[in-house]
């Protein structure tokens, strides 16, 4: 046990002129910082030559004398020096404690956040999950099967054989090849990470030496001819891609799906036409149609439901538009309202984008609107 510093009891007067005691010393915990506590009222008086005397009769519960001061000034600075001396001891462990894979991934996923889109930051996230965090959606649980094995381990120790092991659970698991290898690949990244010279200058990224799954091709590609994409837009105008429901509308909530299914028609047509990613339709604005040269800007995109300032590919384009592209232009053009250079060319009732219940391909609904227009 480390000798208790040398302190001194002093009366001190508060704004209203009652005495109360206070304690200071240097403190051994901290590096001879000057420590001062307040110990309670003074049970005392002053005397005309300025000195503080003990006031008569008996001390009252809560008051300090001359006699008790010291005692609770010694019991004071013991506890003092006892807790900082506990807080800098455990603050030390800390520093010297060993860099877990989880701190790391942490850091990493932030100067994520402030760099890639936000859908990629979604998917390293749904990884890098805590085992028992909520799901978004239901009443599930997150497996957080990296965390789980790796999260609390020193990140130096972790072997090429340990992570192969753990992709062999995931194999036993019944989790796809593409799915294996998005759990590796971000594991290496986290490690590229940690293996830079600006971060800490990891000498082995153990991720690398693991095999990759063997994917399967990607499936082929299903084209449409004139004739069928017309036929599934004219099923959306008919309003068959809308869910059953039991609920009678009026006339005014039929006439507005009835301009929202002639919107959704048209806005098939577009991306049938135009070849334009989702996102990239979503967010057209009509100051980036020119229908006088054929052709929009494409300058944002959608990633993770929310707009970004540029299309997934990372570079403003132009793209040409067919006959039949310019003539749905044409007839969104002369709608009553939203028509400003600001405004969507296909937006909602309230003039917004068009949001993920409609057509973000990154929901199950539209899947289930596309298969019945189908």
């Amino acid at each position: 046990m480390s000798e208790q510093p040398k302190w001194a009891v002093v009366i001190r007067e508060g704004k209203d002129g009652t005495p109360f005691y206070e304690v200071t010393w240097r403190s051994n915990a901290e590096r001879d910082r000057t420590v001062k506590r307040r110990l309670g009222p003074a049970w005392v008086q002053k005397e005309p030559d300025g000195t503080w005397v003990k006031r008569r009769g008996r001390t009252p519960d809560g008051h300090l004398d001359p006699r008790t001061a010291p005692v609770q000034a010694a019991a004071t600075v013991a506890e003092v020096e006892s807790s900082k001396g506990a807080q800098a001891q455990r603050l030390a462990a800390e520093a010297n404690a060993p860099l877990t894979f989880r701190e790391v991934a942490l850091e990493w996923l932030e100067e994520m956040r402030r760099e890639a889109r936000p859908a990629t930051v979604q998917d390293y996230l749904s990884i890098l999950r805590e085992p028992g965090a909520p799901n978004k959606r239901g009443k599930g649980t997150a497996a957080g099967r990296v965390m789980a094995a790796f999260g609390d381990r020193a990140i130096e120790s972790i072997t090429p054989r340990e992570v192969a092991d753990f992709l062999k659970t995931l194999d036993a698991a019944g989790f796809s090849a593409r799915n294996i290898n998005k759990y590796r690949q971000t594991m290496s990244v986290v490690y590229s990470y940690a293996c830079r010279a600006d971060t800490y200058e990891l000498e082995l990224n153990p991720v690398t030496s693991v095999r990759k799954r063997r994917e399967p091709p990607p499936s082929v590609l299903e084209y449409y001819e004139v004739h069928e994409a017309e036929q599934l837009a004219r099923a959306m105008a008919d309003g068959l891609h809308r869910p059953a429901v039991r609920v009678e509308f009026d006339a005014e909530e039929l006439f507005l799906r009835a301009i929202e299914d002639a919107r959704d028609a048209d806005f098939v047509r577009i991306l049938f036409y135009t070849g334009l990613r989702l996102g990239e339709a979503r967010t057209l604005r009509w100051k980036d149609v020119d229908l006088e040269a054929r052709q929009v800007c494409v300058r944002r995109g959608v990633s993770a439901g929310q707009e970004v300032d540029t299309p997934k590919g990372g570079r403003v384009r132009w793209a040409p538009l067919p006959r039949p592209a310019v003539e749905v232009f044409r007839r969104q053009r002369n709608r009553e309202d939203f028509t400003g250079p600001e405004d969507y060319a296909f937006c909602a009732r309230s003039g917004s984008m068009l949001d993920d219940s409609a057509f973000a391909a990154a929901t199950r609904q539209p899947r289930r609107r596309w298969a019945c227009a189908r």
